[in-house]
């Protein structure tokens, strides 16, 4: 029989109820991370190359422009 995997909150063996947790606390723990963002993939801002190119006489907004 293999071993039971790791809880991933606490490193306990988890149990079929609960799987992956080994607990309820644990599972509310991971879900409370979720809910709160701790999951979340930071973005990274980068400088768009086409920006740069279109110069301040291509905004919609500039005067002159017309609106459709």
């Amino acid at each position: 029989m293999p071993a039971a995997k790791a809880c991933p909150i606490c490193g306990k063996p988890a149990t079929e109820t609960h799987a992956p947790f080994c607990s309820v606390r644990c599972a509310d723990v991971d879900l409370n991370r979720w809910l709160k963002g701790a999951y979340a993939i930071p973005a990274v801002e980068t400088d768009d190359p086409d920006d740069e190119e279109a110069g301040e006489g291509s905004r919609a907004d500039a005067p002159g422009s017309a609106l459709h």
